[in-house]
């Protein structure tokens, strides 16, 4: 893998994500999120990356649709730093919602790959 790390690797990154996040694939996301990631909720909850998986695993979570919009992106060495808005579309709990989010999300480059280390959602 080159050392340096590209607005285009970090898309095709996002790109990823959006799709298991949409596929409820868990092992993708496992992939893409690294074992201490740490994500604060637009609750204000912290959570790690078992808890987010467990929201896939257990259903409580199903996304219809995705639409991001990215603010901006910043490579810094070996992480990069991306702020989107994101509309989703889809099912928490059973209940329908709909829902504009602006999020940050911080990816880093390891020798298996590049993945999510922290974020944070939040509802606009």
């Amino acid at each position: 893998m080159d050392n340096k790390l590209t607005e285009n690797c970090i898309l095709e990154q996002e790109n990823k994500l959006y799709s298991a996040i949409k596929d409820g694939n868990i092992t993708a996301l496992d992939e893409l999120l690294h074992d201490d990631l740490l994500f604060i909720l637009p609750s204000g909850e912290t959570i790690t990356k078992e808890q987010d998986l467990d929201t896939y695993r257990d259903g409580a979570l199903k996304v219809d649709e995705l639409l991001p919009e990215v603010e901006k992106l910043n490579i810094i060495g070996d992480m990069a730093v991306i702020t989107l808005i994101i509309k989703l579309i889809g099912k928490f709990n059973g209940v329908p919602f709909e829902a504009g989010f602006r999020y940050i999300r911080f990816w880093k480059k390891f020798g298996e790959g590049i993945k999510v280390v922290g974020g944070s959602g939040r509802a606009i």
